[in-house]
């Protein structure tokens, strides 16, 4: 069953997915039914364990702040000096 879908879109861009769709013999409407239609189905979302195994990047960071003193003062002070 097909039903109307109201799409706020920058007018340049609509009229690019209208030549591209006349090019293509396509809507704009069907492009975006394709374009809707070939999205991957949704993944539930991964709950962070002590098992998951963490990214390269992660593994490089661990130990880096070990024996230090930071607190949230530090942390406060950080943002303080970033959003001047």
């Amino acid at each position: 069953m097909a039903t109307k879908l109201t799409l706020r879109i920058d007018e340049d861009l609509i009229a690019h997915a209208k030549s591209y769709g006349r090019a293509q013999g396509k809507s704009v409407s069907r492009l975006v039914a394709d374009y809707f239609a070939g999205l991957p189905e949704q993944e539930a979302p991964r709950e962070a364990t002590r098992d998951t195994p963490a990214t390269p990047l992660v593994d490089s960071l661990r130990g880096v702040l070990k024996g230090t003193r930071l607190g949230r003062e530090d942390y406060l002070r950080h943002l303080e000096r970033k959003h001047r």
